[in-house]
């Protein structure tokens, strides 16, 4: 709610209650923008009920992600150059778990911890993981689409899929290191106080060159990629299922594929579906904080109250705790591993033929596996 300001910011309450930042040393309130010091702070209830809900995140992103990399890794049948960008991603998650722990702590004190320090650790942490996110998911969508495409030569090998790696965590350093040194842009609290990000709210040409530029090369360049490359990919399965249906009606047969009796008809749903999801999740993590970015920048600040830009964090770590069961737990081999290690889970896995042969497989990147009836379609 927004209260009124009387006299030294933090020193004063408004008629309903204390302003943000009452509870900060003097020498502290300066890192403070002057747009959070009309609010008033939220009440203790909600900082608890956020650090209840972080928990959660938590210790959901550490178990799920945490499975993904020990398996992914010490499976000899998983470890191949596309389950590599798996891997890759669930690091990027956890880097992004790390916040959690501090902001639990934050919001037990209703401030920062280690002000300036823990201020920039957590937005720097938020930062190389965001970008490194959707980066990770870019290249995913460029290997699908090679695997799908291009089944007999379009595999990477695992030294080029190392250096897509590579290149995903160079591509987090600018808009990570700027910062830090305070060459360009800068990291700020934001919301009640507890989290921090990149300043997004002081009003100069400088920073809404930043906020600009950092929105390209965050989101636009990644979705950009994601969105063309599964449009793509999505295409070729749409022609090479045209290619089967005229050569079955040509010979007099119901259908050509192994299986195909019911797969037939999925096959284009399901891939649609999970390039679908990919691409929802994409947005769901991502275009709630370009909007608090580009309002704070550009548009209305009116409309950012500490409250509102919370929402945006959270959304990125819902996002990370469920990036496991979008790209792994959907994995038949992958599910197949945690049956025989982890059979209290209750996994009943079945690897048959058809999942050998299925177009779907391939998109799930397990390269063990033959995708000889998806064929580069023309």
């Amino acid at each position: 709610m927004l209260g009124e300001q009387r006299g030294t910011f933090g020193a004063e309450e408004t008629t309903t209650g204390k302003l943000l930042g009452w509870n900060l040393p003097a020498e502290e309130q300066h890192l403070v923008h002057a747009h959070w010091k009309n609010y008033e702070a939220p009440p203790f209830y909600m900082h608890l009920l956020l650090a209840l809900v972080y928990f959660v995140l938590m210790v959901t992103s550490t178990i799920g992600n945490g499975l993904v990399i020990w398996i992914f890794s010490t499976s000899k049948s998983l470890r191949t150059a596309s389950n590599m960008f798996i891997v890759n991603l669930a690091i990027f998650d956890l880097l992004m778990m790390l916040e959690m722990p501090m902001f639990i702590a934050n919001s037990f004190r209703q401030r920062l911890l280690g002000y300036d320090l823990g201020c920039t650790i957590y937005a720097a942490l938020g930062s190389l993981s965001g970008i490194g996110e959707s980066t990770t998911n870019a290249v995913i969508a460029y290997d699908r689409y090679r695997t799908i495409s291009r089944p007999l030569d379009g595999r990477l090998s695992k030294g080029q899929a190392a250096i897509f790696i590579v290149l995903t965590w160079f591509w987090t350093l600018p808009f990570t290191l700027l910062p830090i040194f305070k060459i360009w842009g800068r990291y700020i609290p934001e919301g009640y106080l507890t989290t921090c990000s990149f300043d997004y709210l002081t009003d100069n040409q400088d920073t809404r060159v930043f906020v600009a530029c950092i929105f390209v090369w965050a989101y636009c360049i990644p979705m950009a990629v994601i969105s063309v490359f599964y449009y793509k990919l999505f295409g070729q399965v749409r022609a090479h299922e045209r290619v089967l249906k005229e050569q079955a009606r040509k010979m007099n047969v119901k259908s050509l594929a192994v299986n195909k009796e019911q797969q037939g008809k999925a096959v284009e749903i399901r891939i649609a579906k999970a390039c679908f999801t990919i691409f929802f999740m994409f947005l769901m993590a991502w275009t709630p904080y370009a909007f608090v970015a580009l309002t704070g920048a550009f548009g209305d600040r009116r409309v950012l109250t500490p409250l509102f830009t919370m929402i945006p964090a959270m959304c990125c770590k819902i996002v990370s705790c469920l990036d496991p069961w979008i790209y792994a737990i959907s994995h038949p081999r992958y599910r197949a591993e945690l049956e025989k290690r982890l059979p209290w889970l209750g996994i009943k896995e079945k690897l048959d033929e058809g999942d050998n042969k299925s177009a779907i497989t391939a998109v799930t990147g397990d390269e063990t596996e033959k995708t000889d009836d998806v064929p580069n379609a023309e």
